[in-house]
């Protein structure tokens, strides 16, 4: 991985430098590694409402920034892959998928969440895991508040 070195950082908080930011972090923590020589891969997942009301605030935005993000940030020492779905603003729905890619398809951190409700469901899965959760598009001050996890980056 190649390492760039800035002579001036501005810290701007669009949601282009918060999930470069994370690409970044995911970047040097663990990887998962192949049982060959293979390269290490790193997997987002991204859950958020793809067909409510918050679809044009995150949805398919949010994939694409995420894509975006990957490609600037990402050198040529290992994969990433991008795993995406739907929650419906159901925080059942949302839970259970985030679920299944932590134990099942070995996600190391989860991004997005866009409903409140949601997003607190999806924290306490992650904090439980010991996996990080970056929700960018939710509006609750209880996930820096009272539901504050060290997983939890909002």
């Amino acid at each position: 991985m190649r390492v760039r070195k800035w002579e001036a950082l501005t810290i701007s908080f669009a949601r282009r430098a918060i999930l470069g930011t994370a690409t970044a972090a995911v970047a040097t923590g663990p990887v998962h590694r192949g049982r060959a020589q293979g390269r290490p891969v790193i997997r987002i997942g991204v859950v958020n409402d793809q067909s409510g009301p918050y679809r044009d605030v995150t949805g398919p935005t949010v994939i694409a920034c995420t894509w975006q993000a990957i490609q600037e940030f990402a050198a040529g020492g290992f994969d990433v892959e991008v795993l995406t779905a739907d929650h419906q603003n159901k925080p059942d729905l949302g839970t259970a998928i985030v679920r299944q890619w932590i134990d099942r398809d070995g996600v190391d951190f989860i991004q997005d969440g866009a409903s409140s409700a949601v997003a607190l469901a999806i924290s306490s899965i992650c904090k439980e895991r010991n996996k990080i959760f970056i929700p960018t598009g939710t509006a609750t001050s209880d996930l820096t508040g009272k539901a504050c996890t060290p997983n939890t980056i909002h």
